[in-house]
């Protein structure tokens, strides 16, 4: 059988080279094993029975996101789309080669890298597992340092953006990020998201599927 821990040390050894680094408890870890290590934990809150294949697609969300540089595409939604599409075909090709070194087969390949360039969103119960695990990680521990850079958005705007990734999640994604200890500023911009785009989230929340 192939080993799933094995291949999970290989994602994070790729990931150690990251030159950013992050501070936790005091001390400093490459920004990429520190995030990978959060939607691992975040996976297993959510969804302790979760297949190898979701833990594997899930450690190597952002497999050396590193080596593509944001600054290489032009300003702007377009090239920030561009950005993020170059990097999800890298994450999983990257991921496709670890994890067929590490026993797997094609199937298993072709599986995780549909996971990790967010295909079948909704229609597709680990995708969407997946977007719910990203986006409680990215609520629960980046978008604090997301208003603290941008401190000249309006809040209208803040909403904006969190509702983009808001309307990813599913009902289970939702209901999780609500019971997270956030801070005040997030959870009310969390409430004030949720109030606006309840329609929505209504009319998708129809055609969600859960893990």
């Amino acid at each position: 059988m192939p080993a799933l821990d094995d291949t999970l040390a290989a994602i994070d050894a790729a990931n150690g080279d990251d030159p950013r680094k992050i501070v936790v408890e005091g001390t400093e870890h490459p920004f990429e094993i520190v995030y990978a290590e959060r939607m691992s934990a975040r996976l297993g809150a959510l969804y302790p029975n979760a297949s190898d294949l979701l833990k594997i697609a899930t450690r190597a969300q952002h497999l050396r996101r590193f080596d593509i540089a944001r600054g290489d595409y032009p300003d702007g939604k377009r090239g920030y789309d561009d950005w993020r599409r170059a990097c999800r075909v890298h994450h999983a090709t990257l991921a496709g080669d670890i994890i067929r070194a590490h026993g797997y087969g094609d199937d298993a390949v072709a599986h995780v890298g549909m996971l990790i360039r967010k295909e079948h969103l909704k229609k597709d119960a680990e995708s969407q597992a997946l977007e719910n695990v990203a986006a409680l990680v990215f609520v629960e521990h980046y978008f604090q340092d997301f208003l603290e850079k941008h401190k000249d958005y309006a809040d209208e705007k803040l909403v904006d953006i969190l509702g983009k990734t808001l309307r990813k999640m599913s009902p289970k994604g939702l209901a999780a990020a609500l019971a997270l200890p956030l801070p005040d500023r997030v959870r009310a911009l969390v409430a004030a998201t949720l109030a606006r785009e309840a329609e929505a989230l209504k009319r998708l929340a129809a055609v969600a599927v859960e893990l």
